[in-house]
C-alpha cells in the first residue's frame, strides 16, 4: 500500500481498509459474535391483502431451540406517529406486529426466535397462519392516470412555467411519446442484518445501514426511548443503494432482545428483501417536446406515474429530473402516484433521475432525428444560462465540455447518423449518447479531530462507508487540511456515539463529511503551536457545518455527465450486446480517482442492467414478484460488461467552500438512454419500454 503525502486529494489511493476486507478481518453486521446470541427469522404473509385470523403458535413453541414467537398479540408496542429524518412519518411497515392487517404479500406477520438460525428457520417455515383473504390489486399501468394524485416529497411534485399548449402549437416539430420502466430492486451483496442487545440499560444495535444516527434516532422514536440510550454501530457495509435505512429487521431484533433480555440477530433472506427492503417503482412517463425548425425547445412537458403502497406514500420523482436540463419558454413537469397492494417503494440509486433520464434523453434523441440535427448539437442549442425553472444561477455547469470530450474520445464525429446501416457480420451496430445530471446536496454534519501526543491525528465522524471508499476519501481530505501525510491520519466512522452527521445518500455523504472534517482541521491547526508538545490526552476540536451550510449562496448545483454507448443487435435472435461505453463527468473536485472511477463505472454498469436486464414482474394472482432471487432477477454479469471507461473534466465552483459534488449516483443517469438510443441507431426501431429484451426486439421487427 502506498502512502499519500501532502496533496493527497486528487491522487489515486488504495482503500485504507482494503487489507482487512480481503483477509476477512473486516466483519459485517451478520457475522459479529455476541455471547448468548439468539437468532430471529421473519415469517412473511402468504396473502397480498386481508387479515390474520389466527396463528398456530403452540406447535412451533414446542420445537427444538425455539425461544419465542412474536406477533401482533404479544409484541412490544411502538409509536409510528412521529416525523422522521426525511421530514415525513415512517413507513408503518416498521411498526411491526401492531395489528392484524396485511397490506401486501410478504408483510411480516411473526418473528420466530431460536437458539440457532437453522432452528429459527425451520420453525418459521412450520408456523401456520390463517387469513381472511381479500381481493388485491397490483396491476400498475399508464392507464391508471385517472386514479393518480400528486405528492410533494423532497421536491415539489408539480412545477409549471409558461403556456405549454401555446408553445406546442407554435412548434415546427413536436415529439409526443410514452416511456415505461419496470419495478427494480436493490440487491446489495450484503443482505440486511442487525443484532440488538441491552447493556447497562442502554440499547446497542450492530447493523448494516447508510447512517447510524438515522437508525438510532428512528429506533428511539419507535420505542419511546431517550436518544442518548440508543447506540447503533455499522462499521462495514456491503452496499446499500438507498435500501439500508430503517427496516423491519432492526425493529424485530430490538423487540426480541427486549422480550428475551439477550442479544438477538435478524437477517433478511434474499427473497425477503424483495418485499421488505423497498424497491424502485415502475414508471409510466409521457414526454412532449416542441421545438422550432432549428431544434430549439419552445415547450417541454414531462409527466410521470409511479406506484406506492396502501400504507405509505413514496414518490419516484422521475419528471423532476427534467427541471434542470434544458431551456424552454414553457416548462411543465409532474410526478404522480397510484396506490396498489404492493410493498412501499424507497430510495434507489438516483431516485427519479435514473428512470426520468431514460424518458427525457430518449425523447431528445427522437427530436434530434426529426430535426435532422446531431444529438450533441441539439443539446448545445438548448443549453440554459440559468436554471430553466428556478431561474437561479448555476454553481458550475460543464455539461457541454463533457459532451465535447466524450465525442472526441468515442469517435463520435465519424458517426453516420442514418440508422441500420452499419454491420459486423450478422450484427447491426449503432451508437448513442445521453446527458446525465444529479443535484449537489449537503447535510449538516459534525466532526471531532484530535491531535494525538504521538504526532498522529484521529478523525471521528459518523460517516457511513457503504462500499464507496468514504474512509479513504476522508483520510485524504483530513491529511490535506492538516498538511500532513495520510499515514498520520486515522478515521473512525459508523457509530452513532460519534455525533450527528449526514447519511450516505443523495451523493451527499463525502461532500457533507469532508466539509465538517476540513472545518475541524482548520480550527485545530489554529489551536496548535508549532514545536509545542501535545498533552497525553491530545488536543480535540469539534466542528458543526449547520451554520455554514445555511449561509451557502442559493444556486443550482449539479454534477453533470455525458454517456456514450455502442451496441450490437442480432436481428435474428433479438440479442443486444453493449460493446463499449464511455462516461465523461463534471463532478467537482475528485478526491480519490481510484474509487471515483469505480463509482462511475459501477453506475454505468447498473445502467446497462437497467437498459437490458432488470425487471421485476408481479404475478397478479399472488401479488408477489416472479423469481424473487438472483437467479430470476437478472442483472448485468461479467459477460455483459463491455469495454467501459469513465473520466472527468475540470469542474471548479469558486463560490463552493467544499468543491466536492458527489459521484455515487450520476453514473447511472442517462446510461440506459444512451444504450436505447444506440439500439435505435443500430436498428431504426425505437424502444420506449425497458428492459430491451430479445422478445421485444423481435416483436419490433429486429430492424427497420
Amino acid at each position: 500500500m502506498t502512502t499519500a503525502t501532502r496533496g493527497a486529494v486528487g491522487t489515486a489511493h488504495p482503500r485504507v481498509e482494503g487489507r482487512d476486507k480481503v483477509t476477512g478481518a473486516a466483519r459485517y453486521a451478520g457475522e459479529i459474535p455476541f455471547a448468548e446470541l439468539a437468532h430471529g427469522w421473519l415469517v412473511p404473509s402468504t396473502v397480498a391483502r386481508g387479515r390474520i385470523r389466527a396463528l398456530d403458535i403452540e406447535a412451533v413453541l414446542a420445537m427444538p431451540g425455539v425461544l419465542t414467537v412474536l406477533h401482533h398479540h404479544n409484541a412490544p408496542r411502538v409509536d409510528t406517529g412521529y416525523t422522521g429524518i426525511m421530514g415525513t412519518p415512517p413507513d408503518p411497515t416498521v411498526g411491526l406486529f401492531q395489528h392484524d392487517r396485511v397490506p401486501h404479500l410478504g408483510w411480516p406477520v411473526a418473528l420466530v426466535v431460536a437458539e440457532t438460525s437453522e432452528q429459527a428457520r425451520e420453525a418459521a417455515e412450520t408456523l401456520v397462519v390463517h387469513y381472511d383473504q381479500e381481493p388485491h390489486d397490483v396491476a400498475f399501468s399508464a392507464g391508471r392516470e385517472a386514479e393518480a394524485y400528486a405528492l410533494d416529497g423532497h421536491m415539489p411534485a408539480v412545477v409549471e412555467k409558461g403556456d405549454l399548449e401555446a408553445g406546442l402549437a407554435a412548434s415546427a416539430v413536436v415529439i409526443d411519446a410514452e416511456y415505461t420502466t419496470p419495478e427494480e430492486h436493490h440487491n446489495p451483496m450484503e443482505p440486511h442484518a442487525a443484532a440488538a442487545r441491552w447493556e447497562g440499560g442502554r440499547l446497542e444495535v450492530v447493523d448494516s445501514n447508510q447512517g447510524t444516527g438515522w437508525v438510532a434516532g428512528e429506533l428511539a422514536n419507535l420505542f419511546s426511548l431517550d436518544p442518548a440510550s440508543v447506540r447503533v454501530r455499522s462499521e462495514h457495509v456491503g452496499g446499500g443503494f438507498g435500501s439500508k435505512g430503517v427496516r423491519v429487521h432492526q425493529v424485530a431484533a430490538v423487540m426480541a432482545a427486549t422480550v428475551l433480555q439477550r442479544p438477538v440477530r435478524v437477517v433478511m433472506t434474499r427473497r425477503q428483501m424483495f418485499s421488505l427492503a423497498g424497491h424502485r417503482s415502475p414508471t409510466a412517463q409521457r414526454v412532449r417536446l416542441g421545438a422550432d425548425a432549428d431544434g430549439r425547445l419552445l415547450a417541454l412537458e414531462h409527466r410521470s406515474l409511479s406506484q406506492t403502497s396502501t400504507v405509505h406514500d413514496f414518490l419516484e420523482p422521475s419528471a423532476a429530473s427534467s427541471r434542470s436540463m434544458y431551456a424552454a419558454d414553457a416548462h411543465h413537469t409532474a410526478s404522480r402516484l397510484v396506490k396498489l397492494d404492493v410493498p412501499t417503494p424507497t430510495w434507489m440509486r438516483a431516485p427519479g433521475e435514473a428512470p426520468g433520464s431514460f424518458a427525457l434523453e430518449s425523447a431528445l434523441d427522437e427530436l434530434a432525428e426529426r430535426c435532422g440535427i446531431d444529438p450533441i448539437e441539439l443539446r448545445v442549442r438548448n443549453e440554459p444560462e440559468v436554471g430553466p425553472v428556478s431561474g437561479l444561477p448555476f454553481g458550475s455547469r460543464n455539461l457541454i465540455p463533457c459532451f465535447r470530450e466524450g465525442a472526441r474520445r468515442f469517435g463520435w464525429d465519424g458517426r453516420d447518423p442514418r440508422p441500420g446501416v452499419r454491420r459486423d457480420g450478422r450484427w447491426l451496430l449503432g451508437t448513442g449518447t445521453a446527458a446525465a445530471s444529479f443535484p449537489t446536496l449537503a447535510m449538516p454534519s459534525t466532526a471531532a479531530l484530535t491531535a494525538e501526543a504521538d504526532g498522529t491525528f484521529t478523525v471521528r465522524i459518523n460517516a457511513a462507508d457503504i462500499g464507496t471508499g468514504a474512509r479513504t476519501a476522508l483520510t485524504l481530505v483530513a491529511a490535506d487540511a492538516l498538511e500532513v501525510p495520510a499515514d498520520r491520519v486515522r478515521v473512525r466512522i459508523g457509530d452513532s456515539d460519534l455525533g450527528p452527521a449526514g447519511i450516505a445518500g443523495g451523493s451527499a455523504g463525502t461532500r457533507s463529511w469532508s466539509w465538517a472534517v476540513t472545518a475541524a482541521a482548520q480550527e485545530l491547526r489554529g489551536r496548535l503551536t508549532p514545536g509545542a508538545d501535545i498533552p497525553p490526552e491530545g488536543v480535540t476540536v469539534r466542528s458543526n457545518t449547520a451554520e455554514a451550510l445555511g449561509a451557502l449562496a442559493q444556486k443550482e448545483r449539479h454534477a453533470f455527465g455525458a454517456q456514450f454507448a455502442e451496441v450490437a443487435v442480432d436481428p435474428a435472435t433479438g440479442e443486444v450486446r453493449v460493446r463499449r461505453m464511455l462516461g465523461i463527468f463534471a463532478a467537482g473536485r475528485i478526491v480519490n480517482p481510484l474509487t471515483a472511477r469505480n463509482q462511475f463505472i459501477g453506475g454505468m454498469i447498473w445502467g446497462i442492467s437497467m437498459a437490458l436486464h432488470e425487471e421485476a414482474v408481479r404475478d397478479r394472482a399472488s401479488g408477489g414478484v416472479y423469481g424473487a432471487d438472483l437467479a430470476g432477477y437478472h442483472v448485468a454479469a461479467h459477460a455483459d460488461v463491455p469495454h467501459i471507461e469513465a473520466d472527468w473534466v475540470d469542474d471548479p465552483d469558486p463560490d463552493d467552500p467544499v468543491g466536492i459534488k458527489g459521484i455515487g449516483e450520476v453514473g447511472i443517469v442517462g446510461a440506459a438512454a444512451a444504450v436505447a438510443n444506440a439500439v435505435w441507431h443500430a436498428t431504426g426501431v425505437r424502444h420506449r419500454n425497458l428492459p430491451i429484451r430479445p422478445d421485444r426486439v423481435l416483436l419490433a421487427g429486429g430492424h427497420a
